[in-house]
């Protein structure tokens, strides 16, 4: 039997790309892991990850505490705070978050070195996975459906080499909002809207729909979303259409850590003194 539609000559055609599934491993071993593979690995990876334990603060690189985070009030409760080794904002994760990141060669998408043209790379890859009537859009440099956030993002770019990597909020604790303050820099479209009118979460755009890739403008066909597993299931299937995909075991990966590499990620002590308590209130 032959198909009406030719199989993609992969080894010539499509770019190769290792792909790497994490369950529970840790917002804070991940992004160890993923600076270690920008400043080790000369391949390209895709990793789809879901949940972190306990709910963390992540900040960019140059974020400061005293800014961004009630530090009396996550100090009280042992709220851990992380500085990543990429730009962006600051979030907190917990168990429902669903983590994705690309990081290689700005050849591999087919674009310039610059961080715009990687954003909306990325916002041009989800697109397809949404129906139109939803509303998805890139909002600066963050995905949205209508005006509310649901992804963060935030990136390195080193020579041709760059990591893009997202937190997508299927639910969230909105008690854990609560140790984030209002950042002063902020992008235009939120105004200083507070989290519950910013935000929302793809469980709530989801639930009851069956919802998937767009018709006519996709890679794949539709393919129904319900459940943060099907999200995970639809990014996957969506890579494995587009590029020339080998699947990784995380010991591979991990081999990477042992090569030595300036490491900027780590945790951030809250220090809680009169003037940081009253300016953190």
């Amino acid at each position: 039997h032959v198909s009406g539609r030719a199989a993609p000559f992969r080894s010539i055609l499509m770019a190769a790309v290792r792909f790497l599934k994490l369950h529970r491993y840790g917002i804070f071993r991940q992004l160890q892991l993923e600076e270690a593979l920008f400043r080790n690995s000369s391949e390209n990876w895709c990793i789809i990850s879901r949940g972190t334990e306990p709910a963390s603060i992540v900040m960019g690189i140059s974020g400061k505490p005293e800014k961004l985070v009630d530090v009396p009030r996550a100090a009280k409760d042992a709220v851990p705070v992380i500085k990543r080794f990429t730009g962006g904002g600051t979030v907190i994760v917990d168990s429902s978050s669903i983590f994705v990141t690309f990081i290689g060669d700005v050849d591999w998408i087919r674009v310039k070195p610059w961080p715009r043209e990687i954003m909306e790379w990325s916002g041009k890859f989800y697109n397809q996975l949404f129906e139109s009537d939803l509303g998805f859009n890139l909002q600066e440099n963050d995905y949205c459906f209508g005006a509310k956030k649901f992804g963060g993002n935030a990136q390195a770019v080193s020579r041709n080499r760059f990591v893009h990597h997202t937190s997508f909020l299927w639910e969230y604790d909105r008690a854990n909002m609560g140790y984030l303050l209002l950042p002063e820099k902020r992008p235009d479209y939120r105004g200083t809207r507070s989290h519950d009118d910013f935000l929302v979460t793809m469980r709530s755009i989801f639930d009851g729909n069956s919802l998937g890739g767009r018709s006519g403008e996709s890679n794949i066909a539709p393919l129904p979303i319900a459940s943060a597993e099907d999200f995970e299931a639809a990014v996957e299937r969506l890579i494995r259409a587009e590029y020339d995909v080998a699947d990784s075991a995380l010991d591979e990966a991990q081999a990477y850590l042992e090569i030595e590499h300036r490491s900027s990620t780590r945790y951030v002590p809250l220090e809680i003194d009169s003037e940081v308590a009253v300016e953190g209130r």
